[in-house]
């Protein structure tokens, strides 16, 4: 047997109901959404998201330390000295194995995060056996491509996002 199904014409309770519950629905909407919305970046936030750098006034062998998102960034224009060493490194040496191929596309220009991996400091440039980074706090080593070479540290210094611009110039971001 089929059951038959009576369908009830709607009334003006029923229309009020949704009326109602829409209006809510729209007004707690528009209640929370400045409480959504306060938690977006600001402007000045947002504006550091990208840094750019003028390559021209780095010399050969210079380290140039800027702020990106509030991390010190090293930009370092290598020696051909520094990346033929940097080169010549097996991979069955390092810790945390990675060319300086991988490490600096560009092999003139090496762009790193200045931040130690093994507890967040910030190493000295021109320093260390390898002449490249050395973390005075617990004695971590890199060499001219950033790798760790010895002490605590795990990984090698992260590369950040950047690309190169036209006019010598750099984006970090």
């Amino acid at each position: 047997m089929a059951e038959s199904v009576s369908l009830e014409q709607p009334t003006r309770r029923d229309f009020l109901f949704i009326a109602t519950g829409s209006v809510g629905a729209v007004g707690v909407a528009s209640a929370v959404w400045p409480l959504i919305d306060q938690m977006n970046p600001d402007a000045s936030t947002l504006a550091a998201a990208s840094t750019e750098v003028d390559l021209s006034h780095i010399g050969e062998g210079q380290i140039l330390t800027v702020k990106w998102r509030g991390k010190p960034v090293f930009v370092r224009h290598r020696t051909p000295k520094e990346i033929a060493a940097a080169r010549a490194v097996p991979l069955s040496e390092l810790r945390d194995p990675a060319t300086d191929e991988e490490r600096a596309p560009h092999p003139e220009w090496l762009v790193v995060i200045g931040i130690c991996t093994h507890l967040g400091c910030v190493p000295l440039g021109h320093q260390g056996p390898y002449d490249g980074w050395f973390c005075p706090c617990h004695g971590s080593v890199y060499d001219t491509a950033a790798r760790i070479r010895q002490g605590p540290a795990p990984y090698n210094l992260v590369l950040p996002p950047y690309k190169f611009l036209p006019d010598n110039k750099l984006q970090i971001g």
